[in-house]
């Protein structure tokens, strides 16, 4: 239902090409070298989320086909930055992901991935049905993470923005974005994408914006599963449609789809954590014709 062991794969292998800290998809907009750490949080013995965490780095940003990669323990650069939560997949990691995670944290965002204790690529205990659990593991990794914008000697004390939280998640990981968005969510979180994924629940609390992307010949999750979700939503949404693609390969660069997706998502993200007003205008305009359709307003 939620991705296959094939696809994270195909996204592993695509990252040996992808490790730079690239600039963001608008280049007009500042970008940054991206820094690396790794957080041991866990939610009980039970749901170890180790979590990586790509940042702003202080320094020169290294072109996107420059060797090297982003820098583990690098000096977080200065100022304030918002959190972008991101979720993987079933038999995901969130390393599988760079492509996209790197390239938000080079345009300005701390980006936190939980890997989830049952859902992870070689979890001792492979449970698809704890993806229900997965919003409660993700909203606690966000407070660990906010809290350490106020915790003495930490890197990055002070350079957090805990009152601007957006999330993204793929497949799985859209199931476990969708579900942060109900009835009492906090109104920090500002907004969020679900790439190739739907909503069980109902969508409820403080609006929010959301950006649905999906694959119109997705063949494990169905459009009409994301269409659905989309339907049900009630404050201003949009839905991104990769024409003819399936479940993820649009998320790989080179590919037919990933520049106009990573512009959209990268856009949306200004918008609802920066209140760029020309991020939201160019979304719309960042469709292309034959590849991509875009439908809703925001």
């Amino acid at each position: 239902m939620w991705g296959r062991v094939s696809l994270a794969a195909v996204l592993l292998a695509a990252l040996a090409g992808c490790g730079s800290a690239v600039a963001a998809s608008t280049p007009a907009e500042r970008s940054y070298p991206v820094g690396v750490r790794t957080l041991a949080l866990s939610r009980g013995a039970d749901r170890p989320l180790p979590t990586t965490v790509w940042y702003p780095a202080a320094g020169v940003p290294l072109a996107a086909d420059s060797p090297g990669g982003p820098v583990p323990g690098a000096p977080v650069a200065a100022g304030r930055f918002p959190i972008v939560l991101f979720s993987h997949g079933l038999h995901s990691l969130p390393e599988h992901h760079a492509q996209l995670t790197v390239r938000w944290a080079a345009a300005g965002f701390v980006v936190v991935a939980p890997a989830y204790p049952h859902t992870r690529l070689g979890a001792g205990r492979f449970d698809r049905a704890d993806v229900r659990q997965q919003p409660a593991d993700a909203w606690y990794v966000v407070r660990s993470v906010a809290a350490l914008d106020l915790a003495f000697g930490d890197p990055f004390a002070g350079h957090l923005d805990p009152g601007r939280v957006a999330a993204v998640g793929h497949s799985a990981g859209g199931y476990t974005t969708a579900g942060l968005f109900t009835a009492g969510h906090s109104p920090t979180l500002r907004g969020g994408i679900v790439i190739a994924g739907g909503m069980r629940e109902q969508f409820g609390g403080p609006p929010a914006p959301m950006l649905f992307v999906h694959g119109s010949a997705d063949p494990i999750v169905p459009a009409a599963r994301g269409h659905d979700a989309f339907r049900r939503v009630r404050w201003p949404k949009a839905f991104l449609t990769l024409v003819g693609q399936g479940h993820g390969e649009y998320l790989l660069p080179g590919h037919a789809g990933f520049d106009p997706t990573m512009e959209s998502m990268t856009d949306f993200l200004r918008w609802v954590l920066l209140d760029d007003p020309a991020a939201r205008e160019r979304l719309p305009l960042d469709d292309v014709p034959g590849i991509t359709t875009w439908a809703g307003r925001i």
